[in-house]
C-alpha cells in the first residue's frame, strides 16, 4: 500500500479534466454528430438494425447521456462522454499505482501520454466504454490471479461478455484466456499441484462470467426486440464485407500488420545507431582492459581512463542527439501537431517497444510470476485492442491506459538501476542514451498532439476562432470560420422553415447535420458508408416512398454535399469543372447509392430549395 500523499489528488484532478479541454473545439462533419445522432434518436425507426446491435449497449448508455442537465448541446454531450476517457486514466493511475507499484510520477506521466493519443472523438462510445471494461477486465484478472480471488475472475469474465454486446467486434477479446491459462500453469509448478485442474478453475470462474453478462444482455434484447431482429442485425455485419472490403478479415489483419512492418525502416536503423555506440564502448573496453583494474576492480581505472570514459558517455549522449536530428530530418514525424503524421510513427514505434519488452520479461528466467502475468496482459491488450477494426494499429494508440505506464516503468528500470536487467553500465550505456532520446521524442510529440489535435473528418482541426449564434447544438462551440459560414447559413434556413424534429436523407459524407440540425434520419444518417448495403438502402427508399404514396408519413427533406449534388446534375464534366481529381471522381461516378437518390428526388419531384458553398437542400412543395 503506498503512503498517501498530499499532492496525488492534484495528479488525480488534472487526469479527470484534461480529456475536457477540447469540449468547446472544433466542428466536425462525420463520426462526432453521427454517434450524437445515434444517441438522440436511437432505435429502429432512425437507425440502421446492424449498428443498433452490433452497439447496442454504447448506443444506450449514450442514449441515457443525452437525458443528463446540459446534453441539449454538442459541448455538454462533449463533457459526458470526455468523462469515459477521464475514468479510463485514474483506473489505469491507481491500478499501476496501488497494485503494480509503479511511482505515482512515471504512472501520471504515462497516463498523460495515452490521453494525449486518444485521437478519437469521446462520441465514439463503442471504443471508450470498450476500453473501460476491457481495462476493468485486465484489473479484476490479475487482482483475481495474484491474489486468488475467484470473484474477481467472473467480473473479469462479466466485463468482457458484456463488451461484445457494447461492440460485437470485441470477441478477439475472449483470447486473454490465455493469459489465464499460462498463469495457471506456471502457478501450479510453483504449488506443485496440478495445471490443469487449476486453468480448468480459473476457466470455469471466467466463463461462468463471460456467459452470464451475455445472457442477461440476450434476455434483454429479445423481450425489448426479438431475438431475430437482433441475429439478422449481426448477420448483416458479416455480409457488408461485400462493399466494404476494409472490413474483411484479410484487409484488416494487413491494415494491423502493415504499420509495424513498414515502421521497421526506422527501428532498424535505430538499432544500428545503438550497435555502433555499444561496439565502440566494447572496444574502448577492451583497450583499457590492457592497462588493469583500479583498486576498486573497474576496467581502465585511473585518471586518464576515467577520463576516456566521460568522453566516451558524452560521445554516447551526442549519438542520441544527433539520432534524433536524423528522425526530424528524414520526416520520422512531423511539427504539424493538427495531423496524425506528428504521432503516428512515434506512436507505433512505442507500441514495439512495448510488446518487445512484454515479450522479454515474459521469457527472462528471474522475472517474478505478477511480472510475467502483467506483461502477457499488455502484450494481449495492445494487439487485441485494434483486431475487428478498420483503423489499422489507431486504436492501440488510443488505449495506452495500461501499456503506456507499464513501458516507462521498465524503461525507467533499465535507465536507472540496469542491475535489475543484469547488465554492465558499461555495454548499455549508449542504448541508454538512445532510448532516452527516443522517449524524449515520444514524450514530445504526444504531449503537443494533445493539446492541439482536435478530429476533424479523420484529420484535425484547424484556425478554430469563429462559433455561430443561430444553432442550439453548437452553442459555444468554436470552429474554422468557412465551417461557421456552413453551418450558420443552413441553420438560418432549417430555423426559418420550421425543419427542426423532420425527418432527413443526408448524402455526401455528412451524417453529423442530423444532430446539429436536430432532424431525425428517414433511415441511416450516413447512407453513403459502404457498410451500409446497396440493396439495404434500395428497400428503405422503397418502402418510404411506399409510405408516402400511403400518407403515413411526409416527405424527408434531402441535404446533399455541394459536389454530390454537381454530380446529379452534370455528371463528371461538372465535377472536372469544379476542380476535383479524377480518382475521387470515377469513385463517385461509380457510386450506385448516389444514382439511388438521384431517381428518388426525380420520381417524388423534389426541388432545389437552398444551397451554400457546402450544402444542398432539397424538398417537395
Amino acid at each position: 500500500m503506498k503512503k498517501k500523499v498530499w499532492w496525488e489528488s492534484l495528479l488525480v484532478v488534472i487526469l479527470f479534466w484534461y480529456p475536457l479541454r477540447h469540449i468547446y473545439w472544433g466542428l466536425d462533419l462525420w463520426d462526432t454528430g453521427y454517434n450524437y445522432a445515434n444517441f438522440v434518436y436511437m432505435g429502429l425507426e432512425h437507425m440502421d438494425p446492424m449498428w443498433l446491435f452490433s452497439t447496442y449497449l454504447a448506443n444506450a448508455v449514450g442514449h441515457l447521456l443525452t437525458m443528463l442537465p446540459g446534453a441539449g448541446s454538442l459541448v455538454g454531450m462533449n463533457l459526458y462522454t470526455g468523462m469515459f476517457a477521464g475514468a479510463l486514466a485514474i483506473m489505469g493511475y491507481f491500478f499501476c499505482t496501488r497494485k503494480l507499484g509503479i511511482s505515482r510520477g512515471i504512472t501520471f506521466v504515462g497516463e498523460l501520454a495515452a490521453l494525449s493519443l486518444c485521437w478519437c472523438p469521446t462520441a465514439l462510445i463503442y471504443n471508450y466504454l470498450t476500453y473501460v471494461l476491457f481495462l476493468a477486465c485486465v484489473m479484476l484478472l490479475y487482482v483475481g490471479l495474484t491474489e486468488e480471488r475467484n470473484w474477481c475472475l467472473f467480473l473479469a469474465g462479466v466485463c468482457l461478455g458484456t463488451n461484445v454486446l457494447v461492440r460485437f467486434s470485441n470477441l478477439p477479446e475472449a483470447a486473454m484466456i490465455l493469459v489465464v491459462w499460462v498463469y495457471a500453469f506456471l502457478a501450479a509448478r510453483q504449488k506443485r499441484v496440478a495445471g490443469v485442474g487449476l486453468a480448468a478453475k480459473y476457466t470455469v470462474f471466467c466463463l461462468g462470467g463471460y456467459l452470464a453478462a451475455l445472457a442477461v444482455g440476450l434476455g434483454y434484447l429479445h423481450i425489448r426486440y426479438g431475438l431475430d431482429a437482433y441475429v439478422n442485425g449481426i448477420m448483416r455485419l458479416f455480409a457488408m464485407t461485400e462493399d466494404a472490403t476494409d472490413y474483411k478479415p484479410a484487409s484488416m489483419l494487413t491494415g494491423l500488420i502493415d504499420p509495424y512492418r513498414e515502421n521497421l525502416y526506422w527501428a532498424v536503423r535505430i538499432f544500428v545507431i545503438v550497435l555502433a555506440g555499444t561496439l565502440g564502448f566494447a572496444v574502448l573496453k577492451w583497450i583499457l582492459s590492457r592497462g588493469g583494474k583500479d583498486s576498486a576492480g573497474d576496467v581502465g581505472g585511473g585518471l586518464a581512463g576515467r577520463g576516456l570514459w566521460r568522453l566516451a558517455r558524452a560521445g554516447a549522449c551526442a549519438l542520441a542527439v544527433l539520432m534524433l536530428a536524423w528522425l526530424y530530418y528524414r520526416g520520422f514525424c512531423s511539427l504539424e501537431f493538427y495531423a496524425y503524421g506528428a504521432i503516428l510513427r512515434p506512436g507505433i514505434l512505442f507500441l514495439m517497444l512495448t510488446m518487445g519488452i512484454a515479450v522479454i520479461r515474459i521469457f527472462y528466467p528471474k522475472s517474478m510470476l505478477e511480472e510475467r502475468l502483467i506483461s502477457g496482459m499488455v502484450l494481449l491488450v495492445v494487439l487485441l485492442t485494434s483486431l475487428g477494426s478498420n483503423n489499422g494499429v489507431y486504436p492501440s494508440l488510443n488505449n495506452l491506459f495500461v501499456a503506456a505506464p507499464y513501458t516507462l516503468w521498465q524503461c525507467e528500470r533499465f535507465l536507472g538501476h540496469e542491475k535489475e536487467w543484469h547488465f554492465s553500465w558499461v555495454s548499455v550505456f549508449p542504448a541508454k542514451a538512445v532510448l532516452t532520446a527516443f522517449l524524449a521524442l515520444f514524450l514530445f510529440q504526444s504531449g503537443v498532439f494533445g493539446v492541439q489535435f482536435v478530429f476533424a473528418e479523420a484529420t484535425g482541426a484547424r484556425d478554430i476562432t469563429t462559433v455561430i449564434e443561430n444553432n442550439e447544438i453548437l452553442r459555444g462551440v468554436k470552429m474554422n470560420p468557412e465551417r461557421a459560414e456552413w453551418m450558420s447559413g443552413i441553420s438560418e434556413y432549417v430555423n426559418a422553415q420550421n425543419l427542426t424534429g423532420q425527418e432527413v436523407i443526408l448524402y455526401g459524407r455528412i451524417p453529423a447535420l442530423s444532430y446539429y440540425l436536430q432532424m431525425p434520419s428517414a433511415f441511416n444518417p450516413w447512407s453513403d458508408l459502404d457498410s451500409y448495403q446497396y440493396e439495404v438502402m434500395e428497400q428503405d427508399l422503397r418502402e418510404l416512398t411506399e409510405e408516402i404514396a400511403r400518407g403515413e408519413r411526409p416527405y424527408p427533406t434531402v441535404i446533399l454535399e455541394r459536389r454530390t449534388n454537381l454530380y446529379l446534375l452534370g455528371g463528371v464534366e461538372a465535377l472536372r469543372r469544379d476542380g476535383m481529381d479524377e480518382k475521387s471522381i470515377n469513385k463517385m461516378d461509380q457510386d450506385k447509392k448516389l444514382k439511388l437518390i438521384g431517381a428518388y428526388l426525380d420520381g417524388l419531384n423534389y426541388e432545389l430549395a437552398y444551397e451554400n458553398a457546402k450544402f444542398t437542400v432539397y424538398r417537395v412543395r
